[in-house]
């Protein structure tokens, strides 16, 4: 993977979302392949502060290609798989 340190943690995070099931543990309340993961848990994840993680997911979230959704007063994160697709073919035309 080349890029950045935030290009790559950026990837990294949607490569978990991907099947967030695999990656972040699932609760008596919530499976995250259903709910999405919170910023607690991918910061948990990558070692980083729960801030830093927000950052990230909130960049992506503006691009995109996360969709959030609130449950008790906590945002959940997940993957746009139709956005993320309509992104990957404009850069295969040559965007």
């Amino acid at each position: 993977m080349t890029g950045t340190p935030s290009g790559r943690m950026r990837q990294t995070i949607l490569d978990w979302l991907k099947d967030p099931s695999a990656h972040f543990p699932v609760s008596r309340r919530r499976d995250p392949a259903e709910t999405g993961v919170t910023a607690r848990a991918v910061a948990a994840k990558l070692g980083v502060p729960r801030r830093t993680a927000l950052a990230h997911l909130d960049l992506l979230t503006r691009l995109g290609v996360l969709r959030t959704r609130r449950i008790h007063g906590r945002t959940y994160y997940r993957r746009d798989e139709i956005r993320i697709a309509e992104v990957a073919r404009m850069f295969e035309k040559g965007w």
